[in-house]
């Protein structure tokens, strides 16, 4: 919590990669049987990005292996909840390759979950979804949406106006994810209009994360939640960087 404001609290949106440590352009050859096979700095990676997230109420992370064979079976979310002792880790598995992989989206808390909602995105075989979670923040009613968004700009716009339909049903919204889009684009325009959603004037870019040129991840917050500060975290964990926001109330 913030000492300044005790009504607010932190969310962070991370696309992790799977914990497989690319940061630099030769990695993405280098370390591409880690996206197969168990390799010897999981454990150590996963412990960084527990470290990144610590001081978070609410943490959002994508591509977070929900225990296959890459991962030595090992639930990449969970494991990151334990090491913070965080109350609640929901997930939903996006992309279900058996014990090949387990791409998911993941939401970790310090607030107990009161409802959890897994939504399969249009096109899915694209394979997309959003996980819905509920929970009470502040004595009040707080619902947090994390999503991954297609490649596809067709596809995407498609998902986009979706989301749109599930914000709409509820007042104090939290929407994150890596949404491969920038807050300008035509898909992006309608929804924050649509769903009476806004990101952060600070359009920080976040990919790739050792020379960040395009702004994709996103924190949106519906309008009674406004921003106290947004940043990028520095560490380059990921071929991602993860945003960071500390969120309050509206009076």
């Amino acid at each position: 919590m913030s000492a300044q404001n005790e009504a607010a609290f932190k969310v962070i949106s991370y696309n992790m990669q799977v914990a497989i440590g690319s940061h630099r352009l030769h990695h993405m050859l280098s370390h591409g049987l880690r996206y197969l096979f168990p390799h010897g700095q999981s454990l150590l990676n996963l412990r960084r990005i527990a470290e990144l997230v610590a001081d978070v109420d609410i943490v959002g992370l994508n591509e977070a292996d929900a225990g296959s064979l890459r991962t030595g079976y090992l639930n990449q979310a969970e494991h990151i909840s334990m090491l913070d002792a965080y109350v609640s880790c929901e997930q939903m598995i996006t992309r279900d390759l058996g014990r090949v992989a387990q791409h998911s989206n993941s939401l970790l808390s310090r607030h107990a979950a009161c409802k959890v909602v897994r939504h399969r995105l249009p096109k899915p075989n694209d394979g997309r979804g959003v996980l819905e979670v509920h929970y009470m923040v502040g004595g009040r009613k707080l619902v947090v949406l994390v999503t991954h968004l297609s490649l596809v700009q067709r596809v995407r716009a498609a998902q986009l106006d979706y989301l749109a339909d599930v914000v709409a049903q509820f007042e104090s919204v939290v929407l994150m994810g890596d949404m491969n889009c920038s807050l300008q684009s035509a898909e992006m325009v309608r929804l924050l209009d649509n769903a009476s959603l806004h990101g952060s004037p600070s359009h920080l870019t976040t990919f790739p994360s050792w020379r960040p040129r395009r702004a994709i991840d996103h924190i949106l917050l519906s309008d009674n939640l406004s921003f106290v500060n947004y940043a990028v975290k520095s560490e380059r964990l990921s071929d991602h960087l993860a945003v960071c926001a500390e969120v309050a109330w509206r009076k």
